[in-house]
C-alpha cells in the first residue's frame, strides 16, 4: 500500500488485489486534476487501516480481495460510523449482494468493465453526495426483485403465510421436529401443513417443494 500527498481535490483511496486494475485505476485517475489518489492497497484489512489514516472522501474496493472482502469493509465502515463514501468495484455481482450493500448505505457499484468515463462520473457524483448504480447491474436487480415478488404473490394466492413458512424451513433443509420446535407447534401439525401443502401444489415429495420454492423465488 501506498500513500500521497494531500489537497483540495477530491482524495480517493483505491483497493483491489490485481495489479493491472489498480495501476490501471491509479493511471486513470491520475490524469484527472480534481482527483487525487491518496492510497493504494492490495487487500482488505490494508484498505481498512488506510481509510482509518487518510480520511478519503471516496473509497474504491474490490468486492473479493484477500483479508477483508469489500462487503466486509462496506459493514465496518458503516458500523463505526466513517463517513467514507464508499464504491464496491466487482467484475461480477449477485442480486442478494447489491441489495445488502444498498442496505448496508454503499454509495455506489461499479463493473470492472465500464468506460474509464463511467468510473470518473461515479466518483464525482459519490464525492458530491450522490449515488451511482451501474445501469447493468440495476436493471438486472430490478428485475430479479420483481421476479420474486411476483413468484412471492402467485405462491400466496395459493398458500397461507404460515404454509409458505413451512416451506422457506423446508428448503432450509430442516427436519418436521425442528420446524416444529421453531413454529412451537406440535411435529403432527407439521405433517399435516406439507399434507395441505403437496395436494395445493400438486407435488408428492420435498424436493418438488424445493424446487417449487426456489421457482417462486420464495428463498
Amino acid at each position: 500500500m501506498t500513500a500521497l500527498n494531500d489537497d483540495t481535490s477530491i482524495r480517493v483511496l483505491l483497493a483491489d488485489d490485481h495489479p493491472i486494475v489498480l495501476g490501471g485505476l491509479d493511471q486513470l485517475l491520475s490524469l484527472e486534476p480534481d482527483i487525487r489518489v491518496v492510497a493504494r492497497c492490495t487487500n482488505g484489512n490494508e484498505a481498512f487501516a488506510a481509510i482509518a489514516r487518510e480520511r478519503p472522501h471516496v473509497a474504491i474496493i474490490d468486492l473479493t480481495m484477500p483479508g477483508r472482502s469489500g462487503m466486509e469493509v462496506l459493514r465496518e465502515l458503516r458500523a463505526s460510523q466513517s463517513p467514507v463514501r464508499v464504491v464496491l468495484l466487482t467484475a461480477r455481482i449477485e442480486h442478494e449482494q447489491v441489495l445488502d450493500a444498498l442496505n448496508l448505505g454503499v454509495a455506489g457499484i461499479v463493473l470492472k468493465e465500464s468506460a474509464p468515463l463511467q468510473i470518473l462520473d461515479c466518483i464525482r457524483r459519490v464525492a458530491a453526495g450522490g449515488q451511482w448504480l451501474d445501469q447493468v447491474i440495476g436493471s438486472r436487480t430490478l428485475d430479479a426483485v420483481l421476479r420474486r415478488q411476483s413468484g412471492a404473490a402467485r405462491a400466496a394466492a395459493v398458500l397461507t403465510a404460515r404454509e409458505i413458512e413451512v416451506v422457506r424451513m423446508v428448503v432450509r433443509g430442516l427436519r418436521n421436529k425442528e420446524i416444529a420446535e421453531l413454529l412451537s407447534i406440535t411435529e403432527g401439525t407439521v405433517k399435516a401443513h406439507l399434507r395441505t401443502i403437496f395436494d395445493k401444489l400438486a407435488i408428492d415429495s420435498r424436493m418438488k417443494l424445493i424446487v417449487y420454492a426456489r421457482e417462486m423465488r420464495l428463498v
